[in-house]
């Protein structure tokens, strides 16, 4: 069973900011931003990349819709779904993923209608926007280009045996991580690599001497994986 995609029905897209790094892309990057941010929030990044070797990138920053979030006091603020705590034991907000992983798939649609390949198209997020990366992209029925998994965790993994494509097995998974992270302590992000591995997953795991935020070293890295999984040949 496949929450994210089943009973997809019409909905609003996602208001997005969209860089293109050349005219006419052959290539996506939809990258979700943390809790309490929006689609500005990575925008300044691109420049820093070195995608010399990429064909032109469409990059897409969604933003989230705003919700009270339990674990900041109610108070609301864009977001991805509501988080009741930090532990690792916290209970999820299950039908909120789902929403949200609605939500993005169509944003993955609307680059291949766009025609963009579907294996030429990266899910990327930081914090909240990693979660949701992992959860629709390693659940979503055809194969991407690669996964950018920054400075989060793996959500609703008890189901992902279950609810997993085949077809994104192989999918190269990208994820860092601040060895200070205090918002999502490295324990969790560790766990979830655990998790992914035993389900067969080739993780490219990495870590920087950083706390919740992005390592100019994060960033050559980066930039290598684009050019790994997006190369114009």
């Amino acid at each position: 069973m496949h929450p994210e995609i089943k009973n997809k029905t019409s909905m609003t897209i996602l208001p997005c900011i969209e860089i293109e790094t050349a005219p006419n892309p052959s290539a996506s990057v939809i990258w979700l931003h943390g809790l309490g941010a929006d689609g500005n929030d990575f925008v300044p990044i691109i420049p820093q990349l070195n995608l010399s070797e990429c064909p032109a990138i469409r990059f897409v920053f969604p933003s989230a819709p705003s919700m009270a979030v339990t674990v900041n006091g109610g108070y609301v603020m864009p977001a991805w779904y509501d988080i009741t705590g930090r532990g690792l034991n916290d209970r999820e907000d299950i039908a909120g993923i789902h929403k949200s992983a609605i939500a993005i798939s169509e944003l993955i649609e609307r680059e291949a209608s766009r025609g963009i390949a579907y294996e030429k198209i990266v899910l990327a997020g930081f914090s909240q926007g990693c979660a949701m990366s992992l959860q629709v992209g390693l659940r979503f029925p055809h194969r991407l280009a690669g996964i950018m998994a920054l400075s989060g965790y793996l959500p609703l993994a008890t189901s992902l045996s279950l609810e997993r494509y085949e077809v994104n097995s192989k999918t190269p998974i990208f994820m860092a991580h601040g060895i200070w992270d205090a918002v999502v302590i490295p324990e969790r992000a560790e766990a979830s690599v655990d998790t992914l591995e035993k389900l067969g997953y080739q993780v490219d795991w990495n870590t920087y001497p950083m706390e919740h935020s992005l390592h100019p070293d994060e960033l050559v890295d980066i930039s290598r994986f684009l050019t790994m999984v997006l190369s114009k040949s």
